[in-house]
């Protein structure tokens, strides 16, 4: 044990002592900041608007409407003239199928994007419309609460 304790005292003396000599005075053993512990993660993409699911707006001809839910929720009910992109924020969408999306809202003449998707905490449908304002695309909206507030009932 004392070999121990002397073998550590050494190796502590000598890494002060290496310390001490770097170039630019060494490591300071003292942080002259607090450290950040918790730094905010930016969001990525750009800015999005919730709209309510009973806006008069998703039913107007020149809304590009876009279901970020999976294909078998989407298979089973959907806005008509919706069109389907499944996103999970954790898995993004390839980004030629991304950029594909946005050069068809942009030849469509929209005046507005809305997307909506399952409603959960995150909501993909935000998420999605975050992507899609982040490529340039503007008025671009995510339905409250998502597909559950559209259709009145949960989605699975």
């Amino acid at each position: 044990m004392a070999e121990a304790a002397v073998v550590a005292a050494t190796a502590a003396a000598a890494a002060l002592v290496f310390n001490t000599v770097r170039p630019n005075g060494g490591l300071p053993l003292i942080a002259r900041t607090p450290y950040q512990v918790l730094v905010p993660c930016p969001e990525p993409g750009g800015a999005v608007q919730p709209i309510p699911a009973d806006d008069p707006a998703l039913s107007y001809d020149r809304t590009f409407l876009i279901d970020a839910r999976p294909a078998e929720e989407f298979n089973r009910q959907h806005l008509p003239g919706a069109v389907h992109l499944p996103y999970d924020w954790l898995d993004p969408v390839p980004d030629g199928d991304l950029q594909q999306l946005v050069e068809a809202i942009a030849a469509s003449g929209a005046t507005r994007v809305a997307v909506y998707g399952d409603g959960g905490r995150p909501d993909n449908g935000e998420h999605l419309g975050r992507e899609i304002s982040g490529r340039g695309i503007k008025n671009v909206f995510f339905v409250s609460g998502g597909a559950p507030e559209l259709f009145g009932v949960a989605t699975p």
